[in-house]
């Protein structure tokens, strides 16, 4: 008798702490399916979830979790005067939109921001000084080093956080930007004005046969080109942007992925400035002009190309980092 209630009694044990486990894995289960719900609740009204402290630390940072969660850390109001935020804010929008009507589309990935205004706490939780910042959160463990974006280096461009993201979690995110129309109405208003000078000149035709007016109107369009034009049209940054704390103004941006609208400027005036340098060199190499005027426009030419190609071989190096090699000037 002893014997079989001892065996009894152990049964009886095992049978309860079965039913102990089976209880918590039904409740753990159950409150994932709730919060992959309400995730995906949310994600289907907003491609991009906002969230307080409370939010944050029951979706994010409490367990269980079972899917990934980019986090962008920002601080959006007009208060703060951060004008990167506003722009990587955008990036990131046409980023989760991207991912939010792809025909992938799954509860593998969430996209949350946390402005510093609505939960404060959060940054003061994670040590966190600045803004804006992305940091991805993985199904099972803590964030890594790897698993925070490097802003300064790879830029804020959806493209590039895109490959960030494949990168940490194996999900590749095409981007799909909404259409730009300020490109083709300027191109639209180009032809017409160039019509309407062409109908203008029918009688005289003559400037249509001319070098110079195509060699011009050739160098214009390179120098618009590589000086970013384009990307402005389709990116649309700011002209210059104003830190906040101090005062200062930056015109060149410090990543190699963005560029200010400012920048663009500055990079079409030192082109255009080694351009002329060249046109001298070559006017002072084969002109029959005297040999005065010659030797002028030679030294003048060699002014131009060595000081702006070290002004523009400077900009390059603030913004590609650790590129080795300068020109008169660091």
């Amino acid at each position: 008798m002893d014997v079989s209630l001892k065996v009894l009694c152990g049964l009886l044990l095992v049978l309860q702490l079965y039913g102990t486990h089976t209880d918590g894995q039904v409740k753990k289960e159950t409150l994932l399916s709730d919060k992959v719900s309400q995730l995906m609740d949310w994600a289907s009204r907003r491609p991009v979830i906002r969230m307080n402290g409370d939010k944050f630390r029951r979706f994010v940072k409490a367990l269980p979790r079972n899917y990934s969660v980019v986090v962008m850390f920002t601080a959006l109001q007009p208060q703060r005067q951060c004008g990167v935020c506003r722009q990587a804010d955008d990036e990131y929008q046409i980023l989760a939109n991207s991912w939010r009507y792809s025909s992938a589309f799954t509860n593998r990935i969430f996209f949350v921001t946390v402005d510093f205004d609505e939960g404060s706490d959060v940054f003061q939780m994670l040590n966190m000084n600045s803004a804006p910042t992305f940091i991805h959160f993985p199904p099972k463990g803590k964030p890594k080093r790897a698993d925070t974006y490097e802003l300064q280096i790879r830029g804020f461009g959806a493209e590039q956080i895109a490959r960030w993201i494949a990168d940490r979690t194996d999900v590749h995110i095409r981007i799909i930007r909404p259409p730009n129309y300020a490109g083709p109405l300027m191109l639209g208003f180009l032809l017409a004005a160039i019509g309407s000078l062409v109908y203008l000149r029918r009688n005289n035709m003559d400037f249509l046969f001319s070098r110079t007016t195509w060699g011009f109107a050739a160098l214009s369009v390179v120098l618009i080109m590589t000086s970013g034009q384009m990307w402005n049209h389709i990116r649309g940054p700011p002209y210059a942007h104003k830190n906040p704390s101090t005062g200062q103004v930056n015109y060149i941006h410090s990543s190699s992925q963005a560029q200010f609208v400012a920048e663009t400027h500055i990079v079409l005036l030192f082109n255009a400035a080694i351009t002329l340098g060249v046109v001298l060199l070559l006017e002072a190499a084969t002109s029959d002009m005297d040999i005065g005027k010659r030797k002028i426009m030679c030294v003048a030419g060699i002014a131009l190309v060595a000081l702006f190609f070290s002004w523009l071989l400077s900009v390059f190096r603030s913004k590609y980092y650790g590129y080795p090699y300068s020109f008169l000037m660091s």
